[in-house]
């Protein structure tokens, strides 16, 4: 039997509790030789000797007498470590630490909060927003949402809603410098750029001509889609948004579509990605649940726009 030092001291201190090596032998399920055994090499690796053995009884010599409270200690802290856990397993219980782009998550995460957490009392959430990508292990969440077109990554994802885009301006703005018929048009624009779109300064485009890539200038970039979606309905140029933060402008008549046929998002879309576990916790699984209910499969964001 391998020798584990932490192992050894639960063993020493059941065979004090029970008094003997043949009781605690069968309490653990081990042999009396492989007991003695552990306790021996105990023994050997602090030093000191820990029970005085007769033919009828063992006794806690002076060091074994101290070395025996630090053990209870260490396996009852243990046991209550492990019971901690267990807790958090059976049900939605604790802190649920979730990151989420700054947008997306005023408009639309924190709106549905009060609902979940109306659901299950006993789960607190931590909500931090900011549109660069976390790293989910190092900075400690559970879950982040993530749009877009998703890198590989040993993450699991979730599709939790489509991802549609527009490109839109204010109608005054479009009034005064023209409708673009084509993408290429944009070239002649003042544009809206999105300091973390991927593909940088270059806007792709998918129509009847095929795939078009379009590179743009124009006045003003931002890390944040609702600065662009004011400036943009201020008359500032032409952007190109989700219809998750430029929809209601849209509806209100605020803003104006146009190149509605050009428009392509690929594979992008609303996603829920967490760390690889073969258990996922039940917060998790609850919120993602809960978020693919509230968003999905048609999301509600894009009602109302043709």
């Amino acid at each position: 039997m391998a020798y584990d030092h932490l192992s050894a001291m639960a063993v020493f201190a059941r065979v004090v509790e029970a008094g003997s090596f043949s009781r605690a032998a069968r309490g653990l399920g081990l042999s009396k030789s492989a007991v003695s055994k552990q306790v021996a090499r105990l023994e050997d690796r602090l030093g000191a000797r820990l029970l005085n053995r007769t033919t009828r009884q063992l006794s806690l010599t002076e060091a074994g007498r101290a070395f025996y409270g630090g053990c209870r200690q260490m396996l009852a802290e243990a046991e209550s470590a492990a019971a901690a856990v267990g807790h958090l397993a059976q049900a939605p219980r604790g802190t649920l630490h979730v990151n989420a782009p700054m947008s997306f998550g005023q408009q639309h995460v924190a709106p549905a909060l009060p609902a979940f957490m109306a659901q299950y009392p006993e789960l607190d959430v931590d909500l931090q927003l900011n549109d660069r990508t976390v790293d989910l292990v190092d900075e400690g969440f559970d879950l982040a949402v993530r749009i877009g077109e998703l890198p590989d990554s040993t993450l699991v994802a979730r599709r939790l809603a489509p991802l549609r885009t527009a490109v839109v301006a204010a109608p005054a703005y479009l009034d005064r410098h023209g409708r673009p018929a084509h993408p290429r048009e944009l070239q002649a624009h003042a544009c809206l750029l999105y300091s973390y779109l991927a593909s940088g300064r270059t806007w792709r485009f998918a129509g009847p001509d095929g795939v078009v890539r379009v590179p743009v200038s124009g006045p003003l970039e931002a890390n944040n889609g609702d600065v662009l979606l004011a400036a943009a309905c201020g008359g500032a140029g032409i952007a190109r948004l989700p219809t998750f933060i430029c929809g209601d402008a849209l509806r209100a008549g605020r803003l104006e579509r146009v190149l509605d046929d050009w428009v392509d998002t690929g594979d992008a879309a609303v996603y829920a990605v967490y760390p690889a576990s073969r258990n996922v916790s039940p917060k998790v699984r609850v919120f993602l649940a809960f978020l693919a209910a509230r968003f999905g499969p048609a999301a509600y964001w894009d009602r109302d726009l043709a």
